[in-house]
């Protein structure tokens, strides 16, 4: 059976798989960028602080994906929990670590005549400091995405949704029927979809930071 024959025949299951995985991702980024915005904010004026959140998050994301898996097994069981948990501990480093690079990086006049005109630190902060902020938090997001649709995929080690089923499902089997046409196609779907979500953040780039992105 070729790739064509074999997509064709488990079209609906590989269309609801790749929902799954895209749903999953996006939801753990979206986590992940909370929590590593706040972190970076909270955290971007103490160097210590700074230097803690950012090694912290460093830690986690040197723990290889299937032992932080296995980890997450006793107090979270299988499928979505730990397959969430993971996705987003994994998403931090990259957010917090350009949250503090981008707002360390605003200019400080600024910051001053914007405090020198009667703004206190919050507004001054969401009005001025985030904003020019943002191209750098944004890029981490865009690398924090493409590092969750492959953890993604492992994920399915732990019985978490999306088309890492179809790759673990392949790999199980290898030398059976349909083995390489399962990994592939598996592998081939979050490639594409790693190709949609960073098209979708570099339209966002162009409709939220002066001048666009051009990358």
């Amino acid at each position: 059976m070729s790739l064509w024959e074999y997509v064709r025949d488990r079209w609906d299951l590989i269309v609801f798989e790749t929902m799954q995985h895209a749903s999953m991702v996006a939801q753990c980024v979206l986590v992940a960028a909370l929590l590593g915005v706040l972190a970076g904010v909270a955290t971007y004026r103490h160097p210590r602080s700074a230097a803690l959140a950012t090694a912290t998050a460093g830690v986690l994301f040197t723990i290889p994906s299937l032992a932080m898996l296995g980890l997450l097994i006793p107090p979270l069981g299988l499928g979505v929990a730990p397959s969430v948990t993971a996705l987003v501990l994994y998403a931090l480093l990259p957010i917090i670590r350009n949250t503090v690079v981008g707002l360390r990086g605003v200019d400080p006049t600024l910051v001053d005549a914007a405090r020198g005109i009667g703004m206190s630190r919050v507004r001054s902060l969401s009005r001025i400091e985030l904003p020019l902020a943002w191209p750098v938090i944004l890029t981490g997001i865009r690398v924090s995405t493409q590092l969750a649709m492959g953890v993604g995929a492992v994920a399915a080690y732990v019985s978490g949704p999306g088309l890492g089923e179809q790759i673990f499902s392949g790999l199980a089997r290898l030398g059976g029927a349909n083995a390489v046409n399962s990994t592939l196609t598996g592998t081939i779907g979050i490639a594409l979809l790693a190709l949609l979500f960073d098209g979708c953040f570099v339209l966002l780039g162009r409709f939220t930071i002066p001048g666009g992105v051009r990358e």
